[in-house]
């Protein structure tokens, strides 16, 4: 029943995921989610769309009365801040607030692809004599920001290089890592502070309506990179006020909608925005998005009808729902994986112990332990949500250079799939297995079957019963060999700037594609990231010479011998950025997700799928495989 439900879903995002054209292929988002434990088995399939596309109404005749819609997909938001977003509820909110060159659009057959938007066409690249790909793209007529004023290439040149720049030290500024200047752009000094603070991407702006942007190499999910929202465009002027997207008086965009008012921790209202060149098409006038985390609450005001969509349930109604609500309760296949990651450089080893620095020994510590928890017992008892134990971090779903699946050709074993057998008959053998290496580490009494001197831990996670019910689970597994681990709950936006800073030992984590590349899930964990939780390369461990490097086997001079963490896994995703041989660039892939794993910072739990519900009523909704959930479009019946 499971296998059946998850290839239909994985089949779902495949196919979603080869029709972006050529070159551009579909996938999910690389932003963090905010809630997800999620289910069920109904279709996976934009459901509320009728298959009359983006931009229909069903043919009804939408109302003042029934252009109004209250939604609920998330809590607080962090930011709403382009460049400084990198959660998936703050992505949904932004993809109803700005408009980039390209979009995410549902046609008239029910196909989602990328799309012309403030550009009047996605042109092909021209390569130059030295190897890299020039797009020239021109603005369409007409784009204002919602003040009234005129939008100009300029506005898009500037916020590319804000996005990018040290200064602002973006969690997604290395998506721009693809454009030329890059480097100096983003470039630091050993105190973080810019070293070429007039540096330039390589766009050019001849005049106010095109932009001109030259790539290092030819990058196959370019056009994809031009709809997601760090690539969207910010005035100059607005931003100078940095307090500019907490508040809707200074909330200046170019998107359908507009800030109307903002309740915070309560509600966020948007409304259709008549300076936007496309406002005819857009059929719903207000979205009311409510500010929750507290899946009770969600699930009730959605039964009583207050809400239209909410994107999570409580874990244990699960069962219910899909039998009360069998049109309205949805799964939809997700390219991503729930994880748990660990500090790097938090301290696992008794005081005195002879293994106290030896970053191998932690390294195996942190993999062994990963290999007590029972994944099929957490998809299953917990999550409930149609869910695969996960056996790798790039998750199921991406695709190897052959067209096969990255994860089922990584590792070392031939007997099964990833880095460490996930099937039921494995698990007593794995958790056996992980006993006996920790033996090597701690004291251990083998009467009660416990170790004694293990070092409390501390699992971080965010508040929602499903995270909760998980920590729970690991929490009682690690007692039970005499493991003390302490829960901590934060609200969303707190938590993640915790993780982000390094104040936690454990915590949960889950990362979606940003597009269909296992790049997505690699290229995180570079030193300099915004999204390197582990702390790979920062505070002690950018001292840690432990890591070796050879790429003559893909016809490279480089070899490294004992190497930092930047000597090593930087220059290899940096390798794998440059690289256009395609069996050479999946090769160092597989590179880079061995070391990640190597170290054990990185303990996959379960392969994602999304859960959400959505009122019959509600006509013309679509979602799209980055998890982002489309109300621009709908109408209530």
């Amino acid at each position: 029943m499971k296998k059946r439900l998850m290839a239909a879903v994985l089949a779902s995002v495949l196919a979603v995921s080869s029709l972006a054209g050529c070159g551009n292929t579909g996938a999910t988002t690389g932003q963090e989610t905010e809630t997800q434990t999620p289910a069920v088995e109904t279709p996976v399939s934009n459901p509320a769309d009728d298959g009359l596309g983006a931009g229909s109404n069903a043919g009804e005749d939408v109302t003042a009365e029934t252009s109004e819609i209250n939604v609920c997909f998330g809590s607080e938001p962090d930011t709403l801040d382009p460049a400084l977003n990198s959660a998936v509820d703050g992505a949904t909110l932004l993809v109803h607030l700005f408009q980039g060159l390209a979009k995410w659009e549902m046609n008239a057959s029910g196909v989602l692809e990328i799309v012309p938007d403030a550009a009047t066409e996605l042109p092909a690249g021209v390569e130059n004599e030295d190897g890299s790909i020039t797009y020239t793209y021109t603005l369409r007529d007409g784009l204002k920001w919602s003040d009234g004023q005129d939008l100009n290439s300029w506005d898009f040149k500037y916020a590319w290089n804000r996005a990018a720049s040290a200064a602002l030290a973006a969690d997604y500024g290395y998506m721009f890592e693809v454009v030329r200047g890059y480097d100096d752009v983003a470039d630091v000094d050993d105190d973080g502070n810019p070293l070429h603070p007039e540096a330039q991407l390589d766009v050019d702006t001849p005049d106010a309506k095109t932009i001109v942007v030259t790539l290092n190499n030819d990058v196959t999910y370019w056009n994809e990179l031009l709809a997601f929202p760090t690539y969207f465009p910010v005035r100059e002027d607005v931003v100078g006020n940095e307090a500019w997207a907490t508040d809707p008086s200074t909330y200046v965009c170019n998107g359908p909608y507009k800030i109307a008012s903002w309740e915070h921790n309560s509600l966020i209202k948007l409304e259709k925005s008549e300076s936007y060149i496309d406002a005819n098409d857009i059929s719903m006038g207000t979205i009311n998005c409510y500010l929750s985390d507290d899946q009770n609450n969600m699930l009730t005001n959605f039964q009583n009808g207050s809400w239209q969509l909410i994107d999570d349930v409580p874990t244990n109604e699960i069962a219910s729902i899909k039998s009360q609500y069998p049109t309205e309760f949805f799964n939809v296949g997700q390219l991503g994986t729930y994880y748990v990651c660990w500090n790097v450089n938090e301290g696992l080893l008794p005081a005195g112990s002879q293994y106290k620095d030896d970053e191998n020994a932690k390294s195996e510590i942190r993999n062994a332990i990963g290999l007590l928890f029972d994944r099929n017992y957490i998809v299953e008892e917990i999550a409930q949500g149609g869910q695969l134990p996960a056996s790798s971090f790039v998750s199921m779903g991406l695709t190897d250079a052959d067209g096969s699946q990255f994860y089922k050709n990584c590792g070392v074993s031939g007997s099964f799939d990833g880095y460490y057998d996930t099937s039921v008959d494995a698990y007593e053998n794995n958790f056996t297995a992980a006993v006996e290496t920790l033996k090597k580490y701690y004291d251990y009494d083998e009467a009660a079957g416990k170790f004694t001197n293990f070092p409390t831990l501390t699992y971080l996670y965010n508040t929602s019963e499903g995270h909760k019910a998980i920590g729970e689970y690991l929490q009682n597994v690690l007692a039970g060999v005499g493991i003390t681990m302490n829960l901590e709950n934060q609200e969303w936006a707190t938590f993640l700037n915790t993780r982000k800073d390094g104040d936690y030992s454990i915590a949960r984590n889950g990362w979606l594609a940003d597009y269909n590349d296992p790049i997505s899930f690699l290229d995180m964990w570079t030193t300099d990231s915004g999204n390197n939780d582990v702390q790979f390369g920062r505070g002690a461990h950018a001292n840690v010479k432990n890591y070796s490097l050879d790429l003559t086997s893909v016809g490279l001079d480089t070899k490294v011998e004992n190497g930092t963490w930047a000597e090593t896994y930087d220059v290899l995703i940096k390798e794998i950025k440059s690289c256009t041989d395609k069996d050479s660039r999946y090769k160092m892939m597989h590179m880079a997700e061995d070391m990640l794993m190597t170290t054990g910072c990185i303990t996959p739990l379960y392969f994602y799928t999304d859960m959400y519900m959505l009122d019959d009523s509600v006509k013309g909704f679509f979602s799209n495989p980055l998890g982002y959930k489309y109300f621009m479009y709908t109408s209530i019946k």
